[in-house]
């Protein structure tokens, strides 16, 4: 064989090489069930949505219906909390506060009206023992009345009851993620939208996600995203902690995060889509492994945007939408995740 029809082989061979390497890869997986799924799903879940999975490094499916695509942007209710609990994180890597610091320390209020025993971790655990109502659209209205948060929760210290012992009884509501949000101001001496974008919004190129407001700032539910951008936050805590080549939270604080806070008897209230579910920090934990261990992890919002990462597969999905969320939602939901499941193998041990 010649010199020259040799280089000819060579090259073909790496040229080959190198577009099988770059194909779409979505050539690695086959998710017409999940296309079904969501073609036969549309009006269930809304007439416009997107949903994106992420697994290595890339998306490897991505379907818009209707309206929305990656960039379009609404409210996401209840996937705040997520980002909340993150930036508090940030705060405690940074030697800013300990998560068992107690609020009393920073709002004196608190101790004042026999409150003083809460901690930052009982915050973003719901754990503050502190009695509270459902969260539902009438109660997120109610809110405009407080321009800041800092009024909001010295209403809390001041005018709420105490239910429970700090750490005994679980009740979701958006009492003890504004307090840790009101925290975290304290200690920046910043509002809480400008510490959010500094800290975690920024680094993650999430440039189109604010808790801005007339208002309150909201931490526990009032922040704007797309899926491109919650898929950034998704990827980072997937990948703990890394995104793009640059660390934006510890090993630690993302374990501290995925860490089981709560068991059966403690929930006193949760939603009916969540029911079943143990609470870490900022954090639904929908699976564990025989150990206890979280694998599966989300945090549904109110409107219907359903965030999940899933560790044992190595992947993070989110399903984009604005329309309210029912318990016929998470059962669909729930058929997606497994149709998805079909495709990626576990490699849990």
């Amino acid at each position: 064989m010649s010199h020259k029809h040799l280089s000819r082989c060579v090259i073909g061979s790496l040229l080959l090489a190198f577009l099988l390497f770059f194909q779409p890869s979505k050539a690695q997986y086959n998710f017409t069930e999940v296309d079904a799924l969501l073609d036969a799903n549309k009006k269930e879940i809304d007439e416009s949505f997107c949903i994106q999975l992420y697994k290595d490094g890339k998306i490897i499916y991505n379907k818009s219906v209707g309206e929305f695509t990656g960039k379009t942007q609404a409210p996401i209710a209840s996937c705040s909390k997520w980002l909340t609990a993150a930036l508090i994180m940030v705060l405690v890597d940074e030697g800013k506060l300990s998560l068992d610091d107690r609020v009393s320390k920073y709002i004196p209020l608190f101790s004042k009206y026999s409150k003083g025993y809460i901690t930052i971790k009982q915050c973003l655990a719901h754990l503050t023992g502190i009695e509270s109502e459902p969260i539902k659209l009438s109660s997120i209205l109610q809110r405009t009345k407080y321009y800041s948060l800092e009024e909001e929760v010295n209403d809390f210290a001041s005018k709420k009851e105490i239910a429970a012992n700090p750490g005994i009884e679980f009740r979701y509501s958006n009492i003890g993620m504004n307090i840790a949000g009101r925290v975290a101001e304290i200690v920046s001496k910043k509002n809480f939208d400008q510490i959010m974008q500094e800290k975690l919004l920024r680094p993650l190129q999430m440039r189109n996600t604010s808790f801005s407001s007339f208002n309150a700032p909201n931490p526990s539910g009032g922040a704007v995203s797309t899926a491109n951008d919650y898929m950034n936050f998704l990827s980072m805590l997937l990948n703990k902690g890394m995104f793009n080549g640059k660390r934006i939270l510890s090993e630690q604080s993302i374990g501290m995060m995925h860490t089981t806070q709560t068991n059966g008897p403690m929930i006193k209230y949760a939603p009916k889509i969540a029911a079943g579910y143990n609470y870490g920090l900022g954090e639904w934990i929908q699976e564990t492994d025989e150990k206890g261990n979280a694998t599966v992890v989300s945090s549904p919002g109110l409107f219907g945007t359903w965030p999940v990462i899933d560790m044992c597969r190595g992947y993070a999905a989110i399903v984009f939408t604005k329309n309210l969320i029912t318990e016929e939602k998470r059962e669909l939901y729930g058929k997606i995740k497994e149709s998805i499941n079909q495709q990626i193998v576990e490699n849990c041990k």
